[in-house]
């Protein structure tokens, strides 16, 4: 990319168009649109601009199957700029995916298995002797700068015949290395309302629109007590779509009852990349349009309140004087058909998409909308 670039005619959330000077991968200037100089100039009329999106929620290591993926296609490919794997590696390959993170374009960070073995098994939890308290010390000492907090899957097929255990062990890891946790929640035994109280401020519960009957709301669409509890402490509501984990119908309940996404992430690995029904970034930010979330907190998800959990400020901002951090995208007036993990279609008369990313001093465009 030239020395000196401008990202002209762009809008702010608020409506404001401006353009972006780049000199050497940093902001130098934040102008009227029209006005900013320099010896190229790449022109996105009627885009929008926001600091790079964040997804706290993908797989992004490419060996395991069913739950992998290549970093770059699930990251600046899709206006991603940032990708928070979450856990797919326990300490035995957490090494390997910070080496395959540094030849990427994407900035990666990640959460790491409390079962050494991470998704090399989709039942890790299942025999304890996989937990190895030791191990997972040494990588967090080894890789803190990478390591963002535990992940610990806690649901019946994961944990098969021991239940909360791995979650007190989770908790006691959470305690030895001062890092918050990652739950994921889903089919029970262990139920949900043993579950949520063990989870503390700044833990993350992924997966929280769920449609299982294992979920966070009652029959009559009201969240559980537990689940009002926990957001009164300061628990962290992630989303993480996936293909088994949004429900059009409980994601309704909770906008009735205001209980509103921190983040909304994807689980994004490679087949519901290409089989659906996550696709995308972009498509997952559509379904929060749909249901009736403004442009600004939909966009705040994957912007401020995910650089703000990850406590890096920086990646939720456009300012001067910082690495430029950004995500191009436009709102179309077009129907455009949404489904859910249930297969459950909804018809939105708008949709997102992503144009491109300024990371690494580069411009990158994104791929069409799946």
């Amino acid at each position: 990319m030239h020395e000196r670039f401008v990202i002209s005619n762009v809008k702010l959330i608020t409506g404001e168009a401006i353009d972006i000077i780049i000199a050497n991968g940093i902001i130098v200037e934040v102008v009227e649109a029209g006005y900013g100089l320099g010896s190229h100039i790449v022109d996105y009329s009627g885009s929008y601009v926001s600091s790079g999106w964040i997804d706290m929620h993908v797989h992004a290591f490419p060996d395991f199957d069913p739950y992998g993926d290549e970093i770059d296609e699930i990251g600046v490919k899709q206006g991603v700029t940032t990708i928070v794997d979450a856990g797919s590696c326990g300490a035995d390959r957490i090494g390997e995916l910070v080496t395959r993170s540094e030849k990427s374009d994407t900035r990666v960070f990640a959460f790491l298995n409390i079962s050494t073995i991470g998704l090399a098994r989709t039942d890790e939890l299942s025999d304890l002797e996989w937990i190895d308290n030791a191990k997972t010390i040494q990588a967090v000492q080894d890789f803190g700068h990478f390591i963002v907090g535990l992940k610990a899957r806690i649901s019946s097929s994961v944990v098969g015949e021991h239940g909360l255990v791995p979650l007190h062990i989770a908790r006691e890891l959470a305690k030895q290395t001062s890092l918050p946790l990652m739950v994921h929640i889903g089919s029970g035994p262990p139920n949900i309302k043993d579950v949520i109280p063990l989870l503390e401020q700044k833990d993350i519960v992924t997966h929280y629109l769920n449609g299982k009957s294992n979920n966070l709301f009652d029959e009559e669409g009201k969240p559980l007590r537990v689940l009002v509890n926990a957001i009164e402490r300061g628990v962290h509501l992630d989303v993480g779509h996936g293909s088994a984990s949004f429900s059009f119908k409980v994601a309704e309940f909770a906008k009735q009852h205001h209980i509103d996404p921190h983040t909304i992430s994807t689980d994004i690995y490679r087949r519901n990349r290409l089989n659906g029904p996550v696709y995308s970034m972009s498509q997952t930010l559509t379904k929060f349009l749909y249901l009736g979330y403004s442009l600004q907190e939909v966009i705040a998800t994957v912007t401020t309140r995910a650089a703000e959990w990850l406590d890096k400020p920086e990646l939720g901002r456009i300012q001067v004087g910082d690495v430029a951090n950004l995500t191009i995208f436009t709102v179309n007036d077009e129907q455009t058909v949404l489904v859910d993990s249930d297969g459950i279609q909804r018809t939105s008369d708008k949709r997102i998409e992503a144009k491109g990313v300024v990371v690494n001093g580069q411009f990158i465009e994104c791929e069409i909308w799946a």
